[in-house]
């Protein structure tokens, strides 16, 4: 009587092996994260709290186009994102090219000094910059010294120059974090590459343009998504820089949803349903970049 027991193979058993090793870490993303998720979904079509929450189809999706503090805070996201993103990501390109010339000299004191804003606690550096940019702060007291203000200016109660604060705090942060990214690109080139172009008289700006950036173009599109995904989903410098105010006017979108969820009669419903928003928008930018950064045929 032949062997009824089939063997497996030894790829079949190299691949049961692996979802063994797996199965736990798959178990935990599923019920930690994909579980949330489907319950969030069905949570942003109700409205109501606890025992009383009752279905109301996609209320709360029209609801969201019709709450002015929630268009302020898309309004802003958009506006950090298109004048925050795109400095950083220039500036971290530039300095990680200036700190990967191979005759700098002390280039781990500067990558580090660069770098440390990145390890600075989001709470603390928001602090900070507040105190900075407090009416009487460090930043009026340089500007009185050189008599370029009489009396010291309230940065962060007028809502186009709290604004720019958030601006230059997470410039001041995130840009550290991107260089290392850059950095780390750069040292896959080599170098040889540079100094061919510079016999066949290439300048140092002609070099940047024309190796640096399109040899980092992968780098560049992973960057640049995780600083829109980031900014998209920005609440710390909302909430501990400028408290979203003056009158709501630096507001997130995240910030928004702390306060409909934790802040006077919660509404998980409505924060759901804006929660889903923020996701739809961070898939369809990053979408959309990928295919613009996407050179294949």
């Amino acid at each position: 009587m032949g062997n009824s027991k089939k063997k497996l193979s030894l790829g079949q058993k190299q691949s049961l092996t692996g979802w063994v090793f797996l199965s736990p870490a798959v178990f935990l993303i599923v019920i930690m994260s994909f579980l949330p998720m489907f319950q969030a979904l069905f949570l942003s079509f109700q409205s109501g709290i606890g025992a009383n929450m009752k279905w109301t189809g996609g209320t709360n999706y029209i609801r969201m186009f019709q709450d002015g503090i929630f268009m302020q805070a898309l309004k802003n996201n958009f506006f950090y994102l298109l004048i925050q993103v795109p400095i950083m990501l220039v500036s971290a390109l530039v300095l990680a090219s200036l700190l990967n010339h191979k005759d700098l000299r002390f280039k781990g004191v500067f990558r580090t000094a660069i770098f440390l804003p990145c390890a600075t606690s989001l709470v603390s550096y928001a602090v900070i910059f507040r105190t900075l940019f407090a009416v009487d702060g460090l930043v009026n007291i340089i500007l009185i010294k050189l008599g370029l203000l009489s009396t010291g200016y309230n940065f962060l109660g007028h809502p186009d120059s709290a604004r720019l604060v958030i601006i230059l705090a997470l410039i001041w942060r995130w840009t550290g974090y991107n260089m290392v990214f850059y950095l780390s690109g750069l040292q896959n080139i080599e170098y040889s590459v540079y100094e061919a172009a510079k016999i066949d008289g290439a300048s140092p700006l002609q070099s940047f343009f024309q190796i640096t950036i399109p040899l980092l173009k992968p780098t560049i599109l992973l960057t640049a998504i995780m600083s829109t995904n980031g900014t998209l989903q920005l609440i710390d410098e909302s909430m501990n820089l400028t408290g979203g105010g003056p009158a709501n006017s630096t507001i997130t979108m995240s910030h928004y949803i702390y306060n409909v969820s934790f802040t006077g009669v919660p509404n998980f419903g409505y924060a759901a349903a804006m929660s889903y928003l923020i996701m739809i928008l961070v898939a369809a930018l990053a979408l959309i970049q990928m295919k613009v950064g996407d050179e294949r045929d």
